[in-house]
């Protein structure tokens, strides 16, 4: 494969992640893009995004995934990450959801995640809580680990996944037929009324 041809990609996805300060999100981030974990907690300042490229039913889907709130608009997916071991992480969630409501598009993809979950003596918010409130805002949920690498890469793929869904396929669906044919005066592929 050539140089040109591995750096290219079919579709740009932006995704976003947001949760209170020292739940996991920039630790999420590192272990998705880079697959790498630091244990250290430093506050996430001038990181702008990560870039990860996956592919997506044969679709090369390049993610550029920013890790502040400062931009929700053009997000396409927003990853919601609380602390489980952390209950005001996971009641602020609430908050966060309206902060969506009021500054990203419409119709944006979210997801819920429940950071943490290798903590398990230290959880003090249980699963049942998580699936309880992505329900209630119809949203998918997750328990992730960056430090352990368990459902990292599910959550961003399937957040793409949803994304791809409803923005690219549905656009696929509705783009009108190229080869139209033209015969005995009708034109296939429009209505009557034309």
């Amino acid at each position: 494969m050539t140089t040109s041809k591995a750096a290219s990609y079919d579709y740009l996805i932006k995704l976003l992640l947001i949760g209170d300060s020292g739940v996991g999100k920039s630790c999420l981030l590192l272990r998705f893009s880079d697959d790498s974990f630091t244990p250290s907690f430093i506050t996430t300042i001038g990181i702008d995004f990560k870039i990860k490229t996956i592919e997506l039913d044969g679709k090369r889907i390049k993610l550029q995934i920013w890790d502040t709130a400062a931009y929700y608009r053009g997000a396409m997916g927003i990853l919601l990450v609380y602390d489980v071991t952390d209950e005001k992480s996971f009641n602020n969630i609430r908050n966060w959801i309206r902060n969506i409501e009021q500054n990203a598009s419409e119709g944006v993809n979210k997801i819920l995640i429940g950071n943490k979950c290798d903590m398990t003596d230290k959880k003090v918010v249980d699963t049942e809580k998580g699936k309880q409130l992505a329900a209630e805002y119809g949203i998918r949920f997750m328990e992730t680990s960056a430090k352990t690498n368990i459902n990292v890469e599910e959550s961003f793929v399937s957040l793409a996944r949803d994304i791809k869904k409803r923005l690219i396929d549905s656009a696929e669906e509705q783009k009108p037929k190229t080869n139209i044919e033209l015969s005995k005066g009708t034109r296939k592929g429009f209505s009557s009324c034309c």
